[in-house]
């Protein structure tokens, strides 16, 4: 991690026990650390999550009048030591041959050596994936998450790899190293690059039947074609909002077709679409001023139909309207 930078953004957020219990106020590094080390103060036999991006001062301040309203209408600077990967689907024989091209992609498109990325098995059905954000020479901003969001994406299509894209929120909750799922009983276990190449879905699950601490390694100095990408996605993220803006001002805002398709729900959903769809949707809605209350309740059916729970939907749909303000 670059100290700097860590020192700029130091805060972030713990949850012990499920997402609907309090955020407390804790020292990203450390909180992280002790997770990957197994310290016994992380309690590994728990549920529990950690801020996906990391905070300065001014969310420090607000500690103190903190509801989960408060925390989610958060907007200062944020950042992160890694840009994070979600690949997560019904079937994880699938998740892993999805992360694997992701990973082969990513590896070789930044010239990384085997051991510059994390990698986890999230403890259910799925894989986290941190590329270290010192490669693209990353600051601190107020549109950070958003960046990084942009930049998966784009190195998601590229790889032929759907992630999940509700991991971008400013006030992510993501499930912290070495924690026990509560559904599963097994615990997020850290992968090297060769044992996620090599081994089988029940090899991975064995493994995930107990926590195992791990260093982390120092960061592999900036890389052009990696700062070149956080550049392009930056300049991407700017210019969608502006257009927004623009499109707000002359009143030309229009409805997408495939929000059309997702509020009819003709048909349902494909899983590897759910949540792009429901995100977009939500987005799309958003611009024309729609209450919260009525984005879901044109958008839950379709989302619940096509398999996901329904805090997964009010999730999905929560980040959409986030997404566009």
């Amino acid at each position: 991690m670059s100290a700097e930078l860590g020192g700029v953004s130091p805060f972030g957020f713990r949850i012990l026990g499920s997402c609907h219990e309090a955020r407390r106020l804790v020292d990203a590094d450390a909180a992280f650390v002790a997770y990957c080390q197994c310290d016994e103060r992380a309690d590994l036999n728990c549920e529990a999550y950690l801020s996906a991006f990391r905070f300065g001062d001014d969310f420090r301040k607000r500690a103190d009048q903190w509801g989960r309203l408060d925390v989610k209408a958060f907007d200062g600077v944020c950042w992160s030591c890694w840009l994070w990967f979600d690949i997560d689907r019904p079937d994880i024989g699938q998740a892993l041959r999805d992360v694997r091209r992701l990973l082969a992609f990513t590896a070789e498109r930044y010239s990384l050596d085997d051991d510059a990325l994390l990698i986890f098995f999230s403890g259910r059905k799925g894989f986290h994936v941190g590329v270290p954000t010192l490669l693209f020479a990353a600051e601190p901003s107020h549109n950070f998450n958003a960046v990084c969001r942009q930049l998966a994406e784009r190195l998601g299509e590229l790889a032929g790899v759907t992630i999940d894209r509700a991991v971008y929120d400013k006030v992510r909750a993501f499930r912290a190293p070495n924690s026990r799922h509560p559904k599963t009983g097994l615990h997020k276990r850290r992968l090297t690059f060769d044992e996620l190449m090599g081994l089988s879905v029940d090899a991975v699950l064995r493994l995930a039947a107990t926590p195992e601490a791990f260093e982390l390694i120092d960061f592999n100095p900036p890389k052009l074609q990696a700062e070149t990408d956080w550049q392009e996605a930056t300049r991407r993220v700017v210019a969608q909002a502006e257009a927004s803006i623009e499109r707000r001002a002359n009143g030309i805002v229009r409805l997408n077709r495939q929000t059309l398709d997702v509020i009819r729900n003709v048909e349902p959903i494909a899983a590897g679409d759910r949540h792009r769809l429901l995100f977009s949707s939500a987005a799309n809605l958003a611009e024309f001023g729609c209450p919260a209350e009525l984005v879901h309740a044109l958008l839950s059916e379709a989302g619940l139909d096509a398999g996901l729970s329904p805090s997964e939907v009010r999730r999905q749909v929560d980040c959409g309207m986030r997404h566009r303000g």
